[in-house]
């Protein structure tokens, strides 16, 4: 890994950074959380900046300042390795932000979803999540994860009902 690779992802404002908060489990931040906290057990520096707790980085930072001012919020997440922006609009995966931190990415570990997640996000768009039927990605979205909501395994956090789509935590 370089030294000098910093990865800094600013985001939209949310009453969390989890995704699990709230009635619904927002599964891509799930796993985007998953995914930093993996890369940060890697030594890899990465900090995250959520719009409605953290204003001042996003004001202080020349590059997200001009990005706001084009792009607007709608066009966050934004995410920069060593200020250079790599992506806007979207979470990178786990084996992308470690290629950009110059990990040797293990495609074990980098194809291993969170177990505590009912399906990825991928497989959401490809099947279904929990049907056998394909489904539009824009679907899995609009209906949640298997039709709206099920029992995904999700005791431990005390939900036993959730729902992949969700605008916000709250």
């Amino acid at each position: 890994m370089s030294a000098t690779s910093v990865i800094r992802v600013y985001e939209p404002a949310l009453c969390c950074a989890t995704g699990v908060c709230g009635p619904d489990l927002d599964q891509t931040l799930v796993q985007f959380t998953a995914d930093l906290d993996y890369l940060k057990s890697q030594g890899v520096d990465i900090e995250r900046h959520n719009l409605a707790v953290d204003p001042m980085a996003f004001a202080s930072d020349e590059t997200v300042r001009s990005f706001l001012q084009v792009a607007g919020s709608e066009g966050l997440p934004l995410t920069l390795v060593n200020g250079v922006t790599v992506a806007t609009g979207t979470y990178l995966s786990r084996a992308r932000l470690a290629n950009l931190a110059g990990l040797e990415v293990d495609s074990d570990a980098a194809a291993e979803p969170d177990e505590d997640l009912c399906c990825t996000p991928e497989e959401a768009a490809a099947t279904g999540c929990c049907s056998d039927e394909p489904i539009d990605a824009s679907d899995a979205n609009a209906s949640g994860c298997c039709g709206g909501s099920t029992n995904c395994g999700h005791a431990d956090l005390g939900l036993t009902s959730v729902s992949a789509s969700s605008s916000g935590c709250c």
